[in-house]
Order: structure tokens, then sequence, then C-alpha cells
């Protein structure tokens, strides 16, 4: 990922204490990879299709891994982004 922007944001303790539970036994994630991919996700689910939320998604699910991800604008994979 390129840029980034630091944001406050108050969520409820509950939450906290699941993300806090999870990331415990995930030690190759952090709360900015865990609220970077579930509000990346959110966007494509909701917003209107951005290619740059794909990315960012992509991104940060394999952020940890050794899998190459593939140009979201090659043909081969431009139509796995598509909307039905």
């Amino acid at each position: 990922m390129k840029a980034t922007v630091s944001i406050f944001t108050e969520i409820p303790e509950t939450l906290h204490e699941s993300l806090k539970n999870y990331l415990e036994t995930h030690p190759d994630w952090d709360e900015n990879r865990v609220l970077t991919a579930a509000l990346s996700l959110f966007l494509l689910q909701n917003g209107d299709s951005d290619r740059r939320a794909a990315r960012v998604y992509l991104e940060t699910l394999f952020h940890h891994s050794s899998v190459e991800i593939p140009c979201i604008d090659s043909p081969a994979t431009a139509n796995l982004l598509d909307t039905p």
C-alpha cells in the first residue's frame, strides 16, 4: 500500500475485546491490518466497486504471504471484481 492516513475512532468495548483476543492468537495480524481489511471489504461490498479498495483488500489479506497478487487491471483478473 502507498500513502496512509491516521484515523481515530471509538468502537464498542466488546468489539475491542474480540479484536484483542483475535490478535493474541494471530500474531501475523495487527490492529491496523485488521481494520484496513475490514474497511476495504465493507467498501467493496457496499461502495461503488472501486478497484482501489479491492487492491487494498487483497494487499492486506496477503500482506505476510508469499503469494503474488495479480494485477487488478489485467484482463485475466478484471472479471473477478465485476459485480452481478
